[in-house]
């Protein structure tokens, strides 16, 4: 099949695209994995339930045939997957693909950033909700420290790679550290992203009330100097961009709650057992993995992968109401990947 560009019925481009290799995670974040749900006996999925990396490079490669051009590696934590480097370097090496990215809480950077950045990653967003030990140890529900996570920073930067640290705010419990992650992640001239607290999935509590927008953040963070936007580099970025007066370091913000960017959204998710989600609030999946294994159907899964897409509607953070929040069940971000 020739490459093509497919679109929604809303005319959005297929161009990104989210693989979640892990729902396992060594942090307990509560608005994530709180560990009340995810405890010693929660039932994670087996090695054989995961996606090979066969299966995930033939996914990617038929992605790229329907437009797509950014991949993102998510989970879970997804440098728990043994051998991570060695599904980067296959990925990486597609052709079309421009970008290979991934998620991480960063622990881990520290002995796998080089061989990730040899593998041909360019990049990682690094989630840090604190640099305030106490609230951070609460926060990750593993009696973390920032330092664990700052270290892996450190190694990512050394080892060359691109690095933007992603801080979910929610009211009560991290709020008080906008300023001093600001002025921190300033100093060090790394660009650090605000995230709107999400009401994904449903074991988080989640709450309008516990909503910190971004039009308060972007008023704490005018105290440490003017902002000045920064135009979009792509069609389809999450991030609303500025920059510090007199400086190259960015900021932005992630406001999928109060000023959505349903609208430009491109992007698809794929999670660790082979099922394709159009939208991060989405209740249920498609199966893709009667089109992998040792025989794969590229040709059908090409054909189901463009059908799902041309179908595709969503608009939730649109739609969201206190009804929608309390009665549609939306599956975990752990599961389907941020």
């Amino acid at each position: 099949m020739d490459k093509q560009q497919v679109t929604d019925t809303r005319n959005r481009p297929l161009r990104d695209l989210r693989i979640s290799v892990i729902d396992r995670c060594n942090f307990r974040c509560t608005y994530c994995m709180p560990k009340e749900i995810f405890g010693d006996d929660y039932p994670f999925m087996t090695e054989k339930e995961l996606l090979s990396f066969d299966d995930i490079e033939t996914l990617a490669r038929s992605f790229t045939m329907l437009g797509v051009e950014k991949l993102r590696i998510t989970g879970g934590e997804p440098l728990l997957r043994k051998d991570l480097p060695a599904l980067i370097e296959r990925l990486s090496s597609l052709p079309g693909i421009k970008d290979t990215a991934l998620t991480t809480n960063g622990v881990f950077l520290v002995k796998q950033a080089e061989a990730l950045k040899q593998a041909g990653l360019d990049r990682v967003n690094i989630s840090l909700d604190a640099v305030t030990e106490h609230i951070f140890q609460k926060m990750n529900g593993r009696n973390m420290k920032p330092r664990a996570v700052l270290n892996g920073i450190e190694a990512a930067q050394e080892a060359g790679l691109g690095v933007k640290v992603n801080m979910v705010v929610q009211r009560g419990a991290n709020d008080e550290d906008i300023l001093p992650m600001a002025r921190y992640f300033k100093e060090q001239g790394v660009t650090l992203r605000f995230i709107e607290y999400m009401d994904v999935g449903t074991s988080n509590g989640w709450n309008f009330t516990d909503v910190v927008p971004k039009k308060e953040i972007y008023e704490k963070l005018t105290g440490l100097a003017p902002l000045h936007p920064v135009e979009d580099a792509y069609f389809g970025e999450v991030a609303n961009r500025y920059r510090y007066d007199g400086t190259d370091t960015e900021v932005g913000f992630i406001s999928s709650v109060s000023d959505t960017f349903c609208s430009s959204c491109t992007r698809a998710r794929i999670s660790a057992d082979g099922r394709l989600y159009t939208c991060l609030f989405a209740e249920d999946g498609h199966d893709l993995r009667p089109f992998l294994g040792d025989d794969p159907d590229t040709d059908g899964l090409e054909d189901r992968l463009s059908s799902i897409w041309r179908l595709r509607s969503d608009r939730y953070s649109e739609e969201r109401t206190e009804e929608t929040v309390r009665n549609r069940r939306k599956i975990e971000m752990s599961y389907i990947g941020g």
